[in-house]
């Protein structure tokens, strides 16, 4: 069970009430690893992890479900509340609130796993869409929020690439097309690092897509998987 973060842009479609959605489907971050354990003494009974995910990821893990729960609510306190100017992370613009967390629970057996996806929805000159959405470069694929399901690592695109994407085949095969300007550069280099034919056009567009939505996903990361982001990340549990 997952619920859609409560804030404009790192929220879904829907933010006038709460919003869950449930299922039995196994998702990308689910069998995403715990890169980097920790404790929080308070919660003795709950074990804590980053995950390995393109988005920053707490994930709890017991079988003390109420403890998790408190825990849970702990760290979405103090992520509403955290400031780190030096990782682009204000909790607040005025007294506008830009902090807040994506979770997604699930059972493991008899454990139960809470993994809590840091979100920000600050804009800047820059990134006026969004700093931690996806940036221009890649909108051309998706520029929606990044809500409960595409964080966990399934791509929903818009209804409008079914037919601009085979325009972008027919670019590619030399055919007589109407590609649309904001694909041009992105078909260019896919022309540019493959030998495209008939037979392989469909699997060179489909994996490039599934490229972009992976940078779609680092954009919307808080922390990036580098060392310096992971060295934030840290920053945070530290303040925990």
């Amino acid at each position: 069970v997952g619920s859609n973060a409560d804030l404009p842009i790192v929220g879904g479609s829907i933010l006038s009430h709460d919003h869950y959605q449930g299922g039995r489907y196994s998702f990308p971050m689910d069998k995403a690893p715990v890169m980097e354990s920790f404790d929080l003494a308070a919660y003795p009974q709950t074990s804590f992890g980053l995950v390995k995910w393109p988005l920053s990821v707490i994930r709890l893990s017991g079988k003390d479900k109420a403890e998790m729960e408190a825990a849970a609510v702990h760290i979405l306190e103090k992520w509403r509340a955290y400031s780190d100017p030096e990782a682009d992370i204000l909790a607040f613009s005025g007294e506008t609130p830009h902090n807040t967390i994506t979770p997604i629970a699930r059972r493991d057996g008899d454990s139960f796993i809470c993994d809590l996806v840091l979100r920000n929805n600050r804009t800047t000159d820059e990134h006026p869409d969004g700093l931690f959405h996806p940036h221009s470069d890649v909108q051309h694929i998706k520029k929606e929020n990044i809500g409960l399901i595409e964080v966990m690592g399934l791509a929903i695109l818009p209804p409008r690439l079914k037919d601009e994407l085979e325009e972008v085949k027919a670019y590619l095969l030399g055919k007589e097309n109407s590609i649309q300007p904001m694909h041009l550069n992105w078909a260019r280099r896919l022309a540019d690092s493959h030998a495209i034919t008939a037979d392989n056009v469909d699997k060179v567009v489909e994996n490039g897509v599934g490229k972009v939505f992976q940078r779609v996903l680092e954009d919307a990361g808080v922390y990036k998987l580098t060392e310096n982001g992971l060295a934030a990340f840290r920053r945070f549990v530290k303040s925990l």
